[in-house]
């Protein structure tokens, strides 16, 4: 009696191993085809994402493509491509919206390493007014001047105002580096790396 009784007992038992097993047979082939539909959209994604970046810097003219270091509406200066965002009033961003601006560009606010871009950044900040002009990737830290880079800011002669908590940089045409509360709403410059082409 006692055996029947565990033969039953095991025998329920592996029915129940059976369901369960097919059970995680089902989940796991579901799985299976999520991963497999992710993994097609990830690749299609990506595809598109590389054409994106071919039509943007290689765009076709009369059937043939011509690569250029920086894609439309990007100056090529050196090494570097610069996109200055010269937004009506309305839309002028803070130094925080400006830079997620440039972000979502593949960028970041213009951060000056040389003289040279310093001349560049100051060109393309056309004056608006005494106050305004664009946003760069400069802003106080711990009292300092810091670059978006973590460098600080070592030529004082490119802004002549003490660092002061809050504050963040616009670059004014011809005026070199004005410091304003990094909450202001101005224009702003983004710039990326260029394509070697």
């Amino acid at each position: 009696m006692n055996l029947t009784a565990e033969n039953h007992s095991l025998r329920e038992k592996s029915e129940q191993l059976e369901a369960q097993n097919k059970e995680l047979e089902t989940e796991k082939e579901n799985l299976t085809e999520q991963i497999s539909d992710i993994m097609i959209s990830w690749n299609k994604l990506n595809i598109s994402r590389a054409q994106w970046s071919i039509d943007a810097y290689c765009p076709k003219e009369n059937s043939n493509r011509k690569c250029k270091p920086c894609q439309k509406g990007w100056d090529h200066v050196e090494s570097s491509c610069y996109a200055t965002n010269d937004a009506d009033s309305n839309q002028w961003k803070t130094w925080e919206a400006a830079r997620k601006d440039c972000r979502g560009k593949s960028s970041d606010l213009v951060v000056v390493i040389n003289e040279e871009e310093m001349k560049t950044a100051s060109e393309k900040s056309w004056k608006y007014n005494e106050n305004k002009g664009y946003w760069i990737g400069l802003r106080v830290e711990d009292g300092k001047w810091k670059w978006l880079d973590g460098r600080n800011m070592t030529n004082s002669s490119w802004i002549d105002q003490r660092p002061s908590d809050g504050h963040c940089a616009i670059s004014v045409q011809n005026q070199g580096f004005k410091s304003v509360s990094c909450n202001e709403k101005n224009r702003w410059i983004c710039k990326k790396k260029a394509l070697s082409v």
